[in-house]
């Protein structure tokens, strides 16, 4: 485990054998195992070469973990890593879920409704106002970096370029999953072999 000392602490860990620290939020020593009386039974001490970090060697009575483990570093910076890339996966997929969702939604509002349409209702009762649209933000999303401008616009750009496609598929009654499925099979293929793939599909 991990504490704080101050010449307080230390002189009390060496007096008494039992791991001492100093609580910065309470402003007071603390013995580990003062209230479980799980101590942690010291035998050595060492101060690093610059003497301003220590470690106690001891043997705790019980895990020193409050977790019930033997140490409290039982968790592993790459498994860390790896869990962020999984949220941050799941949060992209659900915002594309949802999107395919609301569009599916506005699909059915076609029928029935008077008024002026949504965007999107426009989109998917016109084709040539989709593709004219799809084409004209593939174009917007190419001049921020044509343009030298900063990273906001371009997230911005391509947020149109995705709903419009979007549009697209649910025109086209193509789920964003059959996408994503086409991508993790090019994930094993080198660019050439991609397009070779296709070739002989299309042919």
């Amino acid at each position: 485990m991990q504490g704080f000392v101050n010449k307080d602490a230390l002189a009390t860990t060496i007096t008494s054998r039992k791991a001492t620290f100093f609580s910065r939020s309470g402003a007071t020593l603390w013995t580990k195992g003062e209230t479980s009386n799980n101590f942690i039974n010291i035998y050595d001490m060492f101060v690093d070469c610059d003497r301003d970090s220590i470690i106690y060697l001891g043997k705790p009575d019980v895990p020193t973990c409050h977790t019930g483990l033997e140490t409290c570093y039982f968790t592993s910076i790459g498994d860390l890593l790896k869990e962020q890339e999984v949220e941050e996966t799941n949060l992209a997929l659900t915002t594309l879920y949802s999107l395919e969702s609301t569009i599916s939604k506005r699909e059915l509002e076609l029928a029935g409704k008077h008024g002026k349409p949504s965007w999107t209702k426009r989109l998917l009762l016109d084709e040539n106002l989709l593709c004219a649209k799809i084409r004209a933000e593939a174009d917007e999303l190419c001049r921020p970096l044509e343009e030298k401008e900063d990273s906001s616009c371009t997230a911005s750009e391509m947020a149109n370029v995705i709903y419009h496609a979007m549009v697209l598929l649910r025109h086209k009654d193509v789920k964003i999953e059959n996408v994503l499925e086409v991508l993790r099979r090019r994930f094993s293929q080198s660019g050439i072999e991609e397009k070779q793939s296709r070739a002989s599909t299309e042919s």
